[in-house]
């Protein structure tokens, strides 16, 4: 198996799933909680990638991080030329708006489900309502936040077509484990992508299995908490 490019996916993978939950946390309080009328807008933007072609997505991002785009210049310049596309940080930029949806909305339909009594309660005895959002929402929430991260972990680890768009096929730098199964089958090597393609199905049934086993420990626990 490559273990360089399992690795490699690893470390995207959990990279991708700490920057989303700093994102999509206040992201989806918004989307929640929010009272404007073109809120629609940000959802439809949010759950884009669903839908789009990976390598549609990849095209433009790989546009949007090109040297000639004010922020592939800006990161160039503040990098001493550096290139964004066909880079590790390239490979993040992409998986986090790729995996935003699967954050995001598990973490909308948990903030939700919460009893609007009890926040609005909160904010009459006078909570900020970030202390509100800390000490009430976030606890009541939690199964779907943990949903929402553990889904971004597991969608990043599998993705090709963005990160083939956006990273190449370097070897160590951008060659993730999809991406190294699908070189394998190009070379016949069958044993190899057989392996490494068991590897990726446990290590996805796992995480799987853990977040349904979570969800379910964390409901049977909280009615008597």
């Amino acid at each position: 198996m490559d273990w360089q490019a399992i690795w490699l996916s690893m470390r995207l993978a959990v990279s991708t799933t700490l920057i989303l939950l700093v994102l999509g946390l206040p992201l989806a309080y918004w989307i929640t909680f929010s009272r404007r009328r073109w809120k629609f807008l940000v959802e439809a933007v949010v759950s884009l990638p669903l839908v789009l072609p990976p390598t549609v997505l990849g095209f433009y991002v790989l546009l949007a991080l090109g040297p000639r785009s004010p922020v592939g210049a800006l990161y160039g310049a503040l990098t001493g030329g550096a290139l964004l596309p066909f880079s590790f940080e390239g490979l993040l930029v992409a998986s986090v708006l790729y995996s935003l949806p699967f954050t995001v909305q598990p973490m909308a339909a948990a903030f939700a489900a919460v009893d609007r009594k009890l926040v609005e309660a909160s904010w009459c005895l006078g909570v900020p309502r970030a202390a509100t959002f800390r000490r009430i929402v976030m606890p009541l929430a939690a199964p779907g936040i943990a949903t929402g991260a553990i889904l971004s972990f597991a969608h990043t680890l599998g993705e090709f077509g963005v990160v083939l768009m956006v990273g190449g096929n370097i070897a160590g730098v951008t060659r993730t484990v999809s991406i190294s199964i699908y070189d394998q089958v190009q070379a016949l090597d069958y044993r190899a992508a057989a392996a490494t393609s068991l590897f990726l199905l446990a290590v996805s049934f796992s995480v799987l299995a853990v977040t349904y086993a979570l969800q379910r420990r964390i409901w049977a626990i909280w009615p008597t908490s």
